[in-house]
């Protein structure tokens, strides 16, 4: 049962949707970050995409059990990670930005960059964090981008904070995610349908529950596909 708080906060949440889907406009290239060195579009694969937020338990939680999966099924699954910056964790839209500055250097090293969040997260909450400025927040995130990217981009990760384009392209990961109906993280559809129970982390078991038919179906298919040739 959802708290008073937690269902304001649901309904802001839905109120941001609705009102940045009134200015969307579409972006020059698909959003989210591949996992892996693959192509965006695999039609052979199973997509997955995952709305995460960098400063949520959930979303931090889901990660693991989600990468051994992709680790099981290897190429027959394609992960599309999608920032969506919830907006009562105060650092999520900076951290969010942060994940698209690193994209933009360097994007092997972005979802790289997620894990460090996910693992340095609680420095990153609202309490630890509600005495400092903006820039002082922002001084912070980018200590932990350059353990990713290395010193010697530090200046342009500095400056990444300043560029309008990773404001904007930060600003539609949000507004994509409300185009899909996202309304809290973390958040998956697979092949484009949105898996139940939103805003929960699913384990590895569930994902194998989840998985394993879709597989069976692509393996019946090959074979039907081999006895006609």
């Amino acid at each position: 049962m959802k708290t008073k708080r937690q269902t304001l906060l649901l309904l802001l949440v839905l109120t941001l949707c609705a009102q940045s889907l009134h200015a969307i406009s579409i972006p020059p290239k698909f959003d989210g970050f591949v996992y892996g060195n693959r192509p965006a579009f695999d039609p052979d694969a199973i997509i997955i995409e995952a709305f995460m937020d960098p400063v949520c338990p959930d979303s931090r939680d889901s990660w693991r059990p989600l990468k051994r999966a992709l680790q099981h099924y290897g190429s027959r699954l394609l992960l599309i990670v999608h920032p969506f910056p919830l907006p009562y964790h105060d650092n999520a839209f900076v951290t969010s930005r942060a994940l698209h500055i690193v994209d933009k250097l360097n994007a092997s090293a972005t979802l790289s960059m997620l894990e460090l969040f996910f693992e340095q997260q609680e420095q990153l909450y609202n309490q630890p964090t509600h005495n400092l400025s903006r820039a002082a927040v922002v001084d912070e995130v980018v200590k932990l981008v350059v353990n990713v990217v290395g010193n010697s981009l530090a200046t342009s990760v500095r400056s990444g904070f300043n560029d309008r384009k990773t404001d904007l392209a930060t600003r539609v990961s949000f507004k994509y995610g409300c185009s899909r109906g996202v309304y809290g993280t973390p958040f998956f559809f697979v092949n484009g349908f949105v898996l139940p129970d939103a805003g929960d982390a699913i384990d590895y078991k569930g994902w194998r529950k989840i998985i394993d038919p879709l597989v069976g179906v692509h393996k019946h298919k090959e074979e039907n596909y081999h006895f006609f040739l």
